[in-house]
């Protein structure tokens, strides 16, 4: 069984998220925001194995504790290539938009371009790779199915998705055509899937559909 938990961290207060399988403890970290090492101490006071870092996209308010946990775990990073261009800039970009100086290194390497992966292993767990561009080019969800029936799809969105908006497109690379057509694409999943966006609270595939095609 897969198990997660939040961690509100940043300036933007980014929703990371960790999660393990349940049996053998290994985890992943998905979108960790600002702060590898208060990750990294929550991940041993848990008893977990860190295994890679999950980018949904490649801002800096989700990217920026990926090269703490890389040094500290020396694990993979996962991300799609096509947010590369991001990565490459994100010392500019947090001091652009938090209007003080940052000093974390720029990404200047993925080691799993996720626009070429669909399933990635964790356990006895799997995560689906949904691309989802719009936001960014290169933005993904992970889309956990369930191993029994009692338990619901879990839906890791970062910024596709949140609970009463979609992501923003106002971004010269971003595409307002392809967000709704990611948007799309998840509403065909089940109803009760809980999903575990980029800010904010959680929410559901039939609460988010309703504001795009019920209405």
């Amino acid at each position: 069984m897969l198990k997660y938990e939040i961690l509100i961290l940043g300036d933007l207060a980014t929703n990371c998220y960790l999660v393990w399988d349940e049996d053998t403890k290994e985890c992943f970290v998905i979108d960790p925001a600002d702060d590898g090492v208060a990750i990294s101490e929550e991940i041993s006071q848990k008893g977990l194995k860190p295994v890679g870092i999950l980018l949904t996209h490649g801002h800096f308010d989700h990217a920026l504790g990926a090269l703490d946990l890389k040094l500290i775990y020396n694990i993979p990073l996962y991300c799609n290539n096509l947010d590369f261009f991001l990565l490459d800039r994100q010392n500019k970009t947090a001091t652009h938009f938090l209007k003080h100086n940052v000093k974390i290194p720029d990404i200047k390497k993925i080691d799993v371009d996720l626009e070429k992966v669909e399933k990635i292993k964790l356990g006895s767990n799997v995560l689906e790779v949904i691309k989802t561009p719009g936001h960014t080019p290169g933005s993904v969800c992970f889309l956990n199915p369930p191993l029994s029936e009692d338990v619901k799809h879990l839906l890791f969105s970062g910024d596709t998705l949140f609970k009463g908006l979609r992501g923003r497109t106002d971004f010269k690379y971003a595409s307002t055509e392809k967000i709704f057509e990611s948007l799309k694409k998840l509403f065909e999943l089940p109803e009760d899937t809980v999903v575990l966006s980029g800010h904010g609270e959680e929410t559901d595939i039939e609460t988010e559909s309703r504001r795009y095609i019920k209405n």
